[in-house]
Formats: C-alpha cells, sequence, structure tokens
C-alpha cells in the first residue's frame, strides 16, 4: 500500500472529496432541508473521519475512525436510494454515486486490513 504521509493522498479520501461535491450539486435546488442536512452531514463525516483517524497517534485508533467513516459512507449509499424513490434524481444517478459510495466501503476495509497487520 505504500507510505501515507497526509490524509490527502488517500484514494478514498479523495473518493469521499469528490462524493461531497456530486452530492452538492445532485441537490443544490431542492429545499427538503431534512434530508439535505442528513445526507451532507453523513458525506462530510465520511472525510472528516478519515482525516481524523489519519493525524491519530495509532494504527487502532485510525481504524476506529475509519470504521466511522464506512459506516457513513453506507448512510450515503442508503440516501440515495431514498433520493431515488422521491425522484430527487435519477435512477442512474443515484446508481453511480452508490457505486462510489461502495468504493470507499471497500477502500476503506482494505484500509482497516492493512492497518491491522502493520506496525
Amino acid at each position: 500500500m505504500g507510505t501515507i504521509k497526509n490524509f490527502e493522498d488517500l484514494k478514498i479520501w479523495n473518493l469521499a472529496r469528490e462524493l461531497i461535491n456530486q452530492i452538492y450539486s445532485d441537490f443544490k435546488d431542492y429545499k427538503d432541508y431534512v434530508f439535505m442536512n442528513q445526507i451532507t452531514s453523513a458525506a462530510i463525516l465520511i472525510m472528516n473521519n478519515i482525516s481524523e483517524g489519519s493525524g491519530r497517534n495509532s494504527n487502532p485508533e485510525f481504524r476506529k475512525f475509519l470504521s466511522y467513516s464506512k459506516g457513513s459512507a453506507a448512510e450515503v449509499r442508503n440516501m440515495y436510494y431514498i433520493a431515488e424513490d422521491l425522484s430527487y434524481v435519477s435512477s442512474d444517478i443515484a446508481e453511480l454515486r452508490r457505486q462510489k459510495c461502495q468504493r470507499i466501503i471497500k477502500g476503506t476495509a482494505s484500509m482497516i486490513s492493512y492497518l491491522k497487520f502493520s506496525r
């Protein structure tokens, strides 16, 4: 996996950054503030937990924050089913965003496994 010096170097953090920008773009014209607050908060937590965990002093702490990030990505993935059902976004957009969430989830799981066995 190589040496990571900054959270900005992590593919999962960059995917999360892309996702939050896409979310703001997808829902910029919607007035459902409860929905918007929930999905944006969850997406922001993906990025924040990756960055915060990387700044911790141990791999177990980093893994804990990555686990939180993984959970937030699953929440955003779920929210896109709701968005699709409410016709806030097309089925195609919803599926693309769920796929990105799944890549973040898988990447986060891989990073957690890697950290379990590294010093």
